[in-house]
């Protein structure tokens, strides 16, 4: 699809803020080393199965912030493969870091738009899940259109799943878990997973530092899961 045919949100819209911080000397040491074998270029169409030299279940995690979570999400799942994108270097240094030191062979990662990613790098019909936890809310309502779950960014990641893939969503504003419930209902190729309207916390999800700060104070956390048909 060139520039001109993708859809307006999925070609202007930045559903983040690029906020790169300083490397510590440990997050620089660990892109040094471990870029080369793990990082991953977002114009390069990859071949998962090749890229992990088996034919295991992939998961594609959206903005993984620090990566504790997906790299405690790889080391418990031996079996599975997955594929983490960050915009923030700090971020894709920390986790690099943790893979290094927990030698974990079943990670790979991305530095750049998501967006990007998905059009560019991943093919269809290649993923088993994906993965948004606490995406920027955005909870001015002006700024609602940056908002990354929208109609086309669901027809995208719909493309890209496995027919019954999983995407699940995690947000701790509940004015934007309406607004993702709302819009995967909506969508025709999506049937949630849950006979209520929210999922219970899979244990496969870690309680991140700042998801248990927040559950102390009484703040509450929305996860969403719906499968592709």
């Amino acid at each position: 699809m060139s520039n001109e045919q993708k859809p307006a949100f999925l070609r202007r819209i930045r559903s983040f803020v690029k906020r790169e911080g300083r490397l510590t000397p440990g997050q620089q040491t660990a892109l040094d080393k471990g870029w080369p074998k793990f990082g991953l270029d977002p114009k390069q169409l990859i071949n998962p199965h090749q890229l992990f030299a088996n034919e295991q279940p992939i998961t594609l995690e959206i903005g993984f912030g620090n990566g504790d979570s997906l790299a405690t999400m790889a080391a418990a799942a031996p079996d599975q493969n997955f594929i983490g994108i960050e915009v923030h270097k700090p971020g894709v240094g920390h986790l690099l870091r943790l893979v290094l030191e927990k030698e974990l062979s079943n990670v790979r990662v991305f530095d750049t738009d998501a967006i990007e990613v998905l059009q560019q790098a991943v093919p269809d019909h290649s993923l088993d899940c994906v993965q948004l936890f606490f995406p920027d809310p955005w909870h001015k309502k002006r700024h609602h259109k940056r908002r990354i779950v929208q109609t086309e960014f669901l027809d995208l990641i719909h493309r890209k799943l496995k027919p019954g893939g999983c995407f699940h969503a995690a947000t701790d504003w509940e004015n934007y878990a309406e607004h993702i419930l709302d819009t995967l209902n909506a969508h025709p190729l999506f049937t949630n997973l849950s006979t209520s309207s929210y999922t219970e916390r899979p244990s496969s999800r870690p309680l991140t530092k700042f998801e248990n700060r927040g559950l102390r104070l009484g703040h509450g956390v929305w996860d969403i899961t719906f499968a592709a048909v």
